[in-house]
C-alpha cells in the first residue's frame, strides 16, 4: 500500500492532468526572471557597482579576509568569479537570456537552474537591496519548477512527462504558505487595525509604490475598505485551504478568490513581481479539463501518455521534493523552538543561506504615515534643487504610475527607510537617520561625487551645468489629495516637511 501510495505521489498522478497550468505556470516564471533582470540592467550598476551605493568590489574582498572558503557559503554567488562591473554586466545579460529562453520553452529545466542561480547570486551579494520576501518566493517556486518542469530541449506540453502529484503539490504548498502565514502574521502581531478593519483604510496612500488607481481607491468610504480587510483575512485564514481539496467544485473557486484578490492587489500597489509570482502559483489549481471548460472548449489539451522513468530519476525528485517541503514547514513550526527540539530545524537552516525555506508575513503591520525621503542639491547652499525620482512619489502634480513588475530597488528602499522614522521624535531623526540606513548617507556622499552610476538611478541629473557643493536628505510626509482638490489644483499629493535626515554634506 505504501509502494502503491508512493508510485501514484512520485511517479505518475492518475488523478489530474495539468499540462496546460504546468506550461502557463513555466512561461510566468520566465516573465518574471526576465523583469528581474530587466530592471537590474538600469540599476544594478548604480546599486552595486564600482562607483555604487554598496559596491561588490569593497564587499567580496572584506569577506574572503575573514571568511576564508567559508565565504562561498556565507554569500553562494557566482559573482566570485568576477566581483566588479563587468562580473555585474554578465550576470544581467545571461540572467535575460536564459529568463527569455524559459519564456520560449527552450530547455526549461536548464533555463530555470540558470536563473535561479544567478538571481541568488546577485540576492546574496546585494546586502540592502535584497531584503525582500519577494526574493524568497521565486527562489522557492524556482526550485519547486525544476522537479515540475519536463525535461529536453523544446518538449512543448510534454504529455509524455506529466507533471507528477508531489511536483504539483509542492508549487500548490508555497501557494498556501504565502496566504495562510500571512494571515497568521497578521493576527499574532497584534497590529489592532486588522481586528477591528481598520487595516485598509489608509493602505493605498501609505504602501511603498502605489498606482493612480489605489489613489482612487483611497477615495472610498470605510465600509469598503472593512470589507476588503475581511475578505483579505478570509482568504488567508479559511479559504485557502480549499486549495488542497480534490474536487472541482472547490478548487475553482478557491482559484477564482485568490486570483480577483491577487488581480486587485497589482492594480492598486507596484509590488515587483510579488502579486503576479503568487497568482501564477494558483495557475496549478486548475486541471485540464477545468481549463477546457473555463474556454468553452478553444482550449483542449493531450491526453498523458507518461512513459518509463529511469529510477533514479524519481528517487532523486523524491529526496528533492520532500527535502523542500519538510525544510518550508519546519521553518514554519520549529523555527525558535526549545533546545531539545531545535534539530527539528536543521533542514531549514541548511538551506537558509540559499533562500529555498522562508517564512512569509505580509503586511503583518500597516503602516500609518507615508514618509518619503527627498534627496537636495545646492550651489549657494541657499537654494535647493531636488534630485527627481522615476517612480516614487514626489511631485505633488504627478499621478503615480503602474510598472509592476518592474522593480526600482533603491526608491523600493527608501521607503523602507523613510518608515523607520515612525515614532521617532522630530528632533532626534536627524541624529538617527544615517544610523537607521547609513547607505543613504554614502548615497548622498557619491552625489556630492557626481557618480554617473548613482546619477542613472534617478531621473535626470539636475547639476549637469554646475556641479553641486552641498547635498541633503529631507524627511517629508506625504498624504492624497481628495477628487476636489485634484480638480481645483491638479495635485494627487500634498506635503509636509519633517526634518533633515542625516547630515547635511559639503564639499570643501
Amino acid at each position: 500500500m505504501a509502494r502503491s501510495f508512493a508510485h501514484r505521489l512520485f511517479v505518475r498522478d492518475e488523478d489530474g492532468r495539468y499540462l496546460g497550468a504546468r506550461w502557463l505556470f513555466l512561461r510566468a516564471l520566465g516573465v518574471f526572471h526576465f523583469s528581474v533582470f530587466y530592471s537590474l540592467a538600469f540599476q544594478i550598476r548604480g546599486l552595486l557597482g564600482d562607483r555604487g551605493i554598496l559596491p561588490v568590489s569593497q564587499l567580496f574582498p572584506f569577506i574572503a579576509s575573514r571568511a576564508g572558503l567559508g565565504r562561498f557559503w556565507l554569500i553562494p554567488s557566482v559573482l566570485w568569479i568576477a566581483p566588479n562591473d563587468r562580473g555585474l554586466a554578465a550576470l544581467v545579460v545571461v540572467g535575460l537570456f536564459a529568463s527569455l529562453l524559459l519564456v520560449f520553452d527552450v530547455a526549461p529545466r536548464a533555463c530555470l537552474v540558470v536563473c535561479g542561480v544567478l538571481f541568488l547570486s546577485f540576492v546574496t551579494a546585494a546586502q540592502d537591496f535584497s531584503s525582500y520576501q519577494s526574493e524568497g518566493m521565486l527562489l522557492e517556486a524556482t526550485a519547486a519548477a525544476f522537479v515540475l518542469a519536463p525535461s529536453g530541449l523544446r518538449p512543448g506540453l510534454a504529455p509524455e512527462q506529466p507533471p507528477t502529484r508531489a511536483a504539483r503539490l509542492l508549487v500548490v504548498w508555497e501557494c498556501f504558505r504565502i496566504y495562510f502565514e500571512s494571515g497568521v502574521a497578521k493576527i499574532a502581531s497584534g497590529d489592532r487595525s486588522w481586528r477591528d478593519l481598520t487595516a485598509m483604510d489608509h493602505y493605498y496612500q501609505n504602501g511603498p509604490l502605489p498606482t493612480w488607481i489605489g489613489w482612487w481607491a483611497q477615495q472610498l468610504p470605510h465600509g469598503f475598505h472593512a470589507f476588503t480587510a475581511f475578505f483579505t483575512l478570509l482568504v488567508e485564514l479559511g479559504l485557502v485551504f480549499g486549495v488542497f481539496f480534490p474536487q472541482r467544485g472547490v478548487r475553482l473557486p478557491v482559484f477564482a478568490m485568490l486570483t480577483a484578490l491577487q488581480i486587485g492587489i497589482i492594480a492598486t500597489a507596484n509590488y515587483c513581481f510579488l502579486n503576479h509570482l503568487v497568482l501564477a502559483l494558483g495557475l496549478l489549481l486548475v486541471d485540464d479539463a477545468s481549463l477546457a471548460w473555463l474556454t468553452r472548449g478553444r482550449i483542449r489539451l493531450p491526453s498523458p501518455v507518461p512513459r518509463a522513468t529511469r529510477p533514479w530519476r524519481v528517487r532523486a525528485a523524491a529526496a528533492w521534493i520532500v527535502l523542500l517541503f519538510y525544510a518550508s514547514l519546519a521553518v514554519f513550526a520549529f523555527e525558535g523552538a526549545p533546545e531539545p527540539m531545535s534539530w527539528l530545524a536543521a533542514p531549514a537552516n541548511a538551506l537558509a543561506n540559499l533562500r529555498l525555506a522562508n517564512r512569509y508575513g505580509l503586511f503583518a503591520r500597516m503602516t500609518n504615515v507615508r514618509y518619503e525621503i527627498e534627496f537636495q542639491g545646492s550651489v549657494d547652499g541657499a537654494t535647493w534643487v531636488p534630485y527627481r525620482f522615476k517612480y516614487k512619489p514626489q511631485a505633488l502634480d504627478e499621478a503615480p504610475g503602474i510598472y509592476a513588475p518592474y522593480q526600482p530597488r533603491f526608491e523600493w528602499n527608501l521607503w523602507f527607510c523613510a518608515v523607520a522614522e515612525e515614532g521617532v521624535p522630530r528632533s532626534r531623526i536627524d541624529d538617527v537617520a544615517d544610523q537607521t540606513c547609513p547607505w543613504v548617507l554614502r548615497t548622498k556622499a557619491l552625489l556630492l561625487e557626481r557618480s554617473p552610476d548613482v546619477l542613472s538611478l534617478f531621473r535626470d541629473d539636475p547639476f549637469a551645468d554646475r556641479p553641486p557643493r552641498y547635498v541633503r536628505a529631507v524627511l517629508w510626509r506625504y498624504w492624497m489629495t481628495d477628487p476636489q482638490t485634484l480638480r481645483a489644483t491638479g495635485n494627487y499629493w500634498r506635503r509636509e516637511r519633517i526634518a533633515l535626515y542625516g547630515d547635511e554634506l559639503f564639499d570643501n
